[in-house]
C-alpha cells in the first residue's frame, strides 16, 4: 500500500522515504516500530532532537533512559456479565458500545455463553457480576464460577482484568461473587487493569468511576470521565427506550385498585395493586419487574425524631445532589431507616462519644455484630449507642438512599394497555420487643388507596422471558406471590392466541383462604389458556405438601414435556423453595431419563444455557 501525501501529514520527501521503507519490513519489525513510535509519543513534551535507532540496541530516548519497544496494547476486550435481574447485562452492553465507539473490538457475553477455555487467549477481561442469595453467583455465572475454582482453571499470566461487583450491603456476603472472581483471577496470575469496585443498591456513581478507571487503563483516554458518565446514562435510558421515566426518574402512577387476595380468616394479607401508566409511554414485557419507591412507616419516623430530640421541620440534605427538605420528609421518603449495615455502623461510630459501638465493630466481635444487625433498625441503634453528637443535618448523610423494591409484574401490557399490576404480601413481625414492618408491603397494604400515587419504574429482565415460539410448551412453578409473573405469562399467551400447552404448579398454606388468583386460573383452565394446574396447600394436610412434591408425583409427564422442548420457569423464594424445586427437577431427569446424578445436573445446566430453564428468585 502506497502512502498518499494528500491523505497524510507528511511532506513529499517524507512520504517517499516511508514508501521505500514500509514494504521491506517484516511483521515483527512493524510491531517493533509501532512500539517505538508509541514510546516517542509519550516523550513528546521533551522533544525528539538527536533521537536515533540502532540496529544493535533498543531505542534511546532523551535524558539517557532506554525504552524497550513494546507491542501496542491489545484493542480486543472481552466483557462478561453475570446477572439475575438484568442490571449487569445492561451495564455490560452499554460499556461495550462506548468502547466500540473508540475503536476497541469488543466481545460481550453472558458468563454461561462464554467458553472458559478461551480465557487463555483473552488479553483484556472486564467482569460485571451481581451476588445472589447468600453470597452465591447468579444463575448465568455459576458454571464460570465453578470452572475458575476447579482444577481445570489455567494459569493466566497474560490476562489483564477488572471486576465490577453489584450487591446490597444489608446482606452479610456483600458482593461476594465479585470478590471471588477478583481473588481467583489474581491467584491464577492475571494482572488487574484497575481495582475491583463494589456497588451498593445506589450504584450510578461507583459504576461511572469504575468505567472511567477501566477506560483509562485500556487506552489512556483523557476524556474517560465523560465517556463513563455517558455509558451509565445510556444503560439507565435502556430501561425504557420509549419513555423518559427510569430508576432515577420514576413515574408517579395513580393507584386504580388495591385488593386483598386472601380470604377471611387467613393469617396472611396479600395485596393486588393495579396502577395507571397513562401518559408515561412506559411499556414492559412478561417477566419484567416493577420498581416501587415506598415510604417508611410514619410512626417509626416520629419515634426516631423524638429519640434524638430533633425538630421535624429542620432543613436537611435529601440526597448527594444538594437538594434540601424537612427532616420529616427526608426520613419518610429519602433515607433507609429500617435496615442496619456494617458500613452504616462504622460511620455512626464517629458520631458518638461512647466506645461501645467501636467495641462492637472490633474484629473479635464479628459474630456479635452480625447478631446485632439482624432484625434491628435505626431506632434501635439510636437508643442503644447514644449519646449522639451530630445534628440532624450531619446524621442523615450517613444513611443510604431508600432503595426501590422490585416486584414481578402480574399483568400483560397487551392485555391491559397503560396499566401495570403487581402482587405484594404484607410483612409484619415482632423483633427485639417491637413490632416491625416490611417497608413497601405495609405501605401498600395500609396507606395506599385508589387515587393515591406510587413512584415506579420498569426493571427489564432479559433472563426471564417467554419463548418466542408460541407453540413451545411452558411449565411454570410459582408458590405464593411467586405466581405473579405467571399471571402475566398466561395473559400474554392468551393475547397471542398461543397454541403451546401450559402447566402451572402453585402452592400456599390453605386452599380456602390462600389460593391467590383462583378465579383467574379457573377461567384460564376453562378457556384452554392454561392446560394443567397442580396445587399444593401445605397446611391442609397432616403432612406438609409443597410444589416440589407435586413435581415428583408428576415425574413421567413432566419429563415427557421436557423431552418435547418445554421451557421451565421458577419464581419465588430462593433460599428454600428454589433449591428444593431444583433438586426435584434433577430427580425427575435422573429417574425418568435413566441418568446418573451428575448427568441429570448437566442436563438441567444445558437447559439453563439454552434459556429453557429460567428463574426469578429472591
Amino acid at each position: 500500500m502506497q502512502l498518499q501525501v494528500m491523505n497524510s501529514p507528511f511532506n513529499e520527501n517524507q512520504a517517499e522515504l516511508l514508501n521505500q521503507l514500509l514494504p521491506t519490513l517484516s511483521h515483527s519489525q512493524q510491531v517493533w516500530l509501532s512500539g517505538y513510535l508509541s514510546a516517542l509519543s509519550m516523550q513528546g513534551s521533551q522533544g525528539t532532537s538527536g533521537l536515533a535507532v540502532s540496529a544493535a540496541a533498543p531505542a534511546a530516548v532523551p535524558g539517557g533512559a532506554v525504552a524497550a519497544a513494546q507491542p501496542p496494547a491489545s484493542r480486543e476486550v472481552t466483557v462478561l456479565f453475570g446477572s439475575q435481574t438484568g442490571n449487569c447485562q445492561r451495564l455490560a452492553v452499554s460499556l461495550s458500545r462506548k468502547l466500540e465507539e473508540q475503536g476497541f473490538k469488543v466481545t460481550v457475553s453472558a458468563m454461561n455463553s462464554f467458553k472458559p477455555n478461551g480465557l487463555k487467549k483473552t488479553e483484556n477481561l472486564l467482569l460485571l457480576v451481581s451476588t445472589h442469595g447468600e453470597g452465591e453467583p447468579p444463575d448465568n455465572a455459576r458454571a464460570f464460577h465453578e470452572f475458575l475454582y476447579s482444577k481445570r482453571a489455567p494459569q493466566l499470566p497474560d490476562l489483564r482484568f477488572s471486576v465490577l461487583a453489584l450487591g446490597d450491603t444489608s446482606y452479610e456476603f456483600f458482593c461476594q461473587t465479585g470478590k471471588d472472581f477478583d481473588q481467583k483471577l489474581e491467584e491464577l496470575g492475571a494482572q488487574r487493569l484497575s481495582p475491583r469496585v463494589d456497588c451498593d443498591l445506589d450504584y450510578d456513581e461507583p459504576v461511572a468511576e469504575w468505567f472511567e478507571q477501566v477506560i483509562s487503563a485500556l487506552n489512556g483516554a483523557q476524556n474517560a470521565s465523560g465517556i463513563a458518565d455517558a455509558a451509565v446514562q445510556a444503560a439507565e435510558s435502556a430501561e425504557s427506550l420509549e419513555s423518559e421515566y427510569s430508576r432515577n426518574h420514576p413515574f408517579h402512577a395513580e393507584v386504580l385498585e388495591n385488593l386483598n387476595l386472601n380470604g377471611r380468616g387467613s393469617d396472611r394479607e396479600t395485596r393486588h395493586l393495579e396502577l395507571s401508566l397513562a401518559g408515561s409511554n412506559i411499556t414492559f414485557e412478561p417477566g419484567d419487574s416493577l420498581g416501587v419507591y415506598p415510604e417508611n412507616h410514619p410512626q417509626l419516623v416520629d419515634d426516631i425524631i423524638a429519640a434524638m430530640g430533633w425538630n421535624a421541620d429542620e432543613r436537611v440534605p435529601l440526597n448527594k445532589k444538594g437538594e434540601e427538605g424537612t427532616l420529616q420528609e427526608a426520613l419518610l421518603r429519602h433515607y433507609e431507616i429500617t435496615v442496619l449495615t456494617k458500613p452504616l455502623l462504622e460511620q455512626a461510630a464517629g458520631l458518638t462519644s461512647t466506645s461501645a459501638l467501636k467495641d462492637l465493630l472490633a474484629p473479635e466481635s464479628q459474630q456479635e455484630l452480625k447478631n446485632y444487625i439482624q432484625g434491628r433498625d435505626l431506632l434501635d441503634l439510636i437508643q442503644d449507642y447514644g449519646p449522639w453528637e451530630a445534628p440532624a443535618s450531619r446524621f442523615v448523610t450517613i444513611l443510604r438512599k431508600l432503595p426501590a423494591r422490585l416486584y414481578s409484574i402480574a399483568s400483560s401490557y397487551n392485555a391491559n394497555p397503560d396499566e401495570v399490576h403487581f402482587t405484594v404480601r404484607a410483612v409484619r413481625y415482632e423483633s427485639h420487643g417491637r413490632e416491625r414492618y416490611g417497608v413497601c408491603s405495609v405501605h401498600c397494604a395500609e396507606r395506599v388507596q385508589p387515587g393515591a400515587t406510587l413512584p415506579v419504574y420498569i426493571q427489564n429482565n432479559p433472563n426471564f422471558k417467554l419463548p418466542a415460539d408460541t407453540s413451545v410448551p411452558v411449565i411454570m412453578i410459582g408458590p405464593g406471590t411467586g405466581v405473579a409473573p405467571f399471571r402475566s405469562f398466561l395473559e400474554e399467551r392468551e393475547e397471542q392466541g398461543a397454541e403451546g400447552p401450559t402447566w402451572l404448579f402453585y402452592g400456599d398454606r390453605h386452599f380456602v383462604t390462600d389460593f391467590l388468583y383462583q378465579t383467574d386460573w379457573q377461567r384460564m383452565l376453562k378457556d384452554g389458556v392454561l392446560s394443567r394446574l397442580d396445587v399444593a396447600f401445605s397446611r391442609d394436610t397432616e403432612e406438609k405438601v409443597y410444589v416440589q412434591h407435586r413435581i415428583l408425583e408428576q415425574s413421567k409427564e413432566l419429563y415427557r414435556w421436557l423431552q418435547e422442548g418445554a421451557h421451565v420457569y421458577v419464581c419465588g423464594d430462593e433460599k428454600h423453595m428454589a433449591h428444593d424445586v431444583h433438586s426435584a427437577l434433577i430427580t425427575v431427569i435422573q429417574e425418568e431419563g435413566g441418568l446418573s446424578p451428575e448427568a441429570a445436573a448437566a442436563y438441567l445446566e444445558t437447559l439453563q444455557q439454552e434459556q429453557r430453564y429460567q428463574r426469578d428468585v429472591y
